[in-house]
């Protein structure tokens, strides 16, 4: 069975690098049109479903603002 995981971005930590974005092998994130109170646009998890939790984005994220979490089914 595939690796579900789940991103989660601090968008007030982000600055808008988007080191993260280029280092997703799945295409998970995209830049968020809305900037943040810095007025930096950060990154956002635009497909969800296709994170498989690698934690290639967390490797490469300066600003320590992504955490990953490894999905599991229900019962298994």
């Amino acid at each position: 069975m595939a690796r579900k995981g789940k991103v989660v971005i601090d968008r007030e930590l982000c600055k808008g690098c988007f080191l993260c974005i280029r280092a997703c092998p799945v295409k998970v994130l995209e830049q968020d049109p809305e900037p943040n109170s810095t007025g930096s646009y950060p990154s956002k998890v635009a497909h969800a479903e296709k994170c498989i939790a690698c934690g290639s984005c967390y490797e490469v994220c300066p600003d320590v603002c992504i955490e990953i979490y490894e999905l599991t089914e229900a019962g298994v």
